[in-house]
């Protein structure tokens, strides 16, 4: 019986130590409020307590509180059951002033020990028009965007640094975050371009699918603040180098209340449109590094260098492998593989390269290793100096200098040294005469030959490097001749561009006398899609209705030009899939693209 009543203690002993460590006993808040806003502070324990001593908030206006809840589930995995509970407190407060407010931990019993929780930092802010009169927000919101734009101040992005003067080599984190007004409800997100960050290797940080907002408070104005990406730049060249902007469209859900009548106060109509938002570019300056010292192989960054032997006492023709870590913070990726210095009778192979590397917040870390492996292949004691090693340290500003150890290796004969000794000999050693160290003077009249002439200098030299370089001639005046003639071609379709276009509209002519309406409306398209195809040089297949518009734009075509050939478009687009739409004859539209294929004759530059 006693035994058992021990064994019954010593489970469930453990069992309230756990309880006792897992009690957790937290305070939560928003980081940023202004001036007259409301905001809820939570106080939440995993386990039921008593005496709740609040910290002092008399920084903020107390309107309710406290409201309790309580909430138990429980689940099992694979026979394990697990439990959860939580009870909350929460208080709705107001913040009365601008600052920045600490807010000292709480403190709860539980148990009959006291628990307290964790500090809270609120900064307080201007108040803004759209929150210190809730009840107009949907009508200033129209009032602010009536065409369905969106301000610049409610909407924004852009791309930041956390450095902008660096050395060559340094890393930078550049973060992309967007802005977005709490009056701007984003349903989601379309045509992203993301800068090419040209001068820069790049390595990117995976951040959720899911965009999180947090409240940042910006030009004393709050906002909804999305990381949208996070990459590591590291510059590869000196100067100023310029980051591209970076672009996105937003689709905004906008409210339109048109009330006529008393009942439409009680239905709203939604819209959503397009907000294209465009950071700003951003400059670095990046500065050479100083004279790079012997044993520098492009590392810059806080690294560390290791290098190690896996043997020092092996026979000869067996392999072995010197491996060189290099680990710590920088750019790991682009350092090159260190010179080592083997004797001349080893055989070594080119070095294999090892990457564990792990790209966060703080920058690429980790490590990458450089494994040489080589084969002795003779019997002895050899040496490998040592192998230095030079970084540059960003935040010193100076290089920092490593080097190994020095390897000595005892090779002991192997099995099969003799075979491959006189294998290596030929390769090591110049070629030698055995048993004939002395030779005999040649006796007789023989003939002696002039030494022939070396190749450079001769004939046959001058004659290949004139074939050379008429052959080059020929080539580039083939290639002249070629482009000339498609250029060539383009001018005889920019000049024919008009000719065509008005056979192609006597055709629309002709539909249009025998009546054969769908005809007639493709016969107009086809003549302006192909005269633009023509004239601008730009084929049918990518031409629509917003290029051709950009491109008339660049080539200096009037506004009320372009504005025609819109009309004209839409008219036949309509008619072909909704007659009943089209206003005006058929007649009014024929004569309307002649006088508008004229126009664009006489203004296309």
């Amino acid at each position: 019986m006693i035994k058992r009543v021990l064994i019954t203690l010593l489970l469930i002993m453990p069992a309230f130590w756990a309880k006792a460590d897992a009690v957790k006993f937290t305070m939560s808040g928003p980081n940023v409020v202004s001036v007259g806003e409301q905001f809820r502070l939570s106080f939440v324990s995993n386990e039921n307590g008593t005496n709740l001593r609040l910290p002092d908030i008399s920084n903020f206006e107390v309107l309710m509180g406290p409201s309790t809840s309580t909430s138990f589930s429980s689940q099992t995995i694979n026979g394990v059951v697990r439990q959860s509970y939580t009870h909350s407190y929460i208080y709705i407060l107001r913040a009365k002033e601008e600052g920045t407010f600490t807010v000292r931990p709480a403190s709860i019993t539980i148990d009959g020990k006291v628990y307290e929780s964790n500090e809270l930092t609120i900064q307080v802010v201007k108040g803004q028009a759209s929150q210190a009169a809730p009840g107009s927000q949907q009508q200033q919101q129209q009032s602010s965007s009536p065409s369905g734009t969106i301000s610049k101040e409610d909407l924004f992005v852009k791309v930041e640094l956390d450095k902008s003067n660096v050395f060559r080599g340094e890393q930078i984190m550049a973060t992309v975050k967007i802005y977005v007004s709490p009056e701007v409800p984003i349903t989601s997100f379309d045509d992203v371009k993301i800068p090419s960050y040209a001068g820069f290797w790049t390595q990117e940080i995976q951040i959720p699918n899911q965009i999180s907002f947090s409240r940042e408070v910006y030009n004393n104005k709050i906002y909804q603040v999305g990381v949208l990406k996070k990459t590591i730049l590291f510059p590869q060249q000196t100067g100023r180098i310029t980051v591209d902007p970076f672009e996105i469209t937003c689709m905004v859900r906008q409210q339109i209340r048109q009330q006529r009548s008393f009942f439409d106060d009680f239905f709203d109509n939604y819209r959503t449109v397009q907000a294209k938002v465009t950071s700003d570019p951003v400059n670095i300056n990046v500065k050479e590094l100083p004279s790079r010292p012997d044993g520098f192989y492009g590392g810059v960054g806080n690294l560390n260098f290791e290098a190690t032997i896996d043997k020092q006492q092996l026979k000869s023709n067996e392999a072995a492998t010197l491996k060189i870590t290099i680990s710590g913070n920088g750019n790991l990726r682009l350092i090159e593989a260190p010179e080592v210095e083997f004797p001349a009778d080893f055989e070594v192979y080119d070095p294999k390269t090892n990457e564990r590397l792990n790209a966060t917040a703080n920058g690429l870390n980790g490590t990458k290793t450089f494994e040489y492996l080589f084969i002795p292949r003779f019997a002895g004691d050899y040496t490998i100096p040592p192998i230095k090693f030079a970084s540059f340290n960003p935040a010193t500003g100076q290089f920092k200098r490593q080097q190994s150890q020095e390897f000595m290796l005892a090779v002991e004969k192997g099995s099969d040294e003799q075979s491959a000794t006189v294998t290596s000999a030929y390769s090591k050693e110049n070629l030698r005469m055995i048993g004939k160290d002395i030779r005999f003077i040649k006796q007789g009249k023989y003939k002696l030959k002039e030494k022939e002439a070396l190749f450079f200098g001769s004939t046959v030299f001058y004659l290949i490097y004139l074939g050379a370089l008429l052959a080059f001639a020929i080539v580039v005046l083939v290639y002249r001749k070629k482009l000339k003639e498609n250029a060539n071609v383009l001018l005889i379709r920019n000049k024919k561009a008009n000719k065509v276009a008005r056979k192609r509209l006597k055709v629309a002519s002709a539909h249009l006398k025998h009546d054969k309406e769908q005809e007639f409306y493709e016969a107009v398209l086809k003549a302006f899609w192909g005269y633009l195809s023509d004239k601008l040089s730009i084929p049918v297949a990518d031409l629509n209705r917003v290029n051709a518009t950009e491109a008339l734009k660049k080539r200096q075509v009037a506004p009320d030009t372009i504005e025609e050939f819109i009309y004209i478009v839409d008219t036949c687009e309509y008619a072909r899939y909704a007659p009943t739409a089209v206003e005006g004859t058929r007649d009014d539209l024929y004569q309307k693209a002649a006088k508008l294929m004229g126009k664009l004759e006489k203004q296309i530059r």
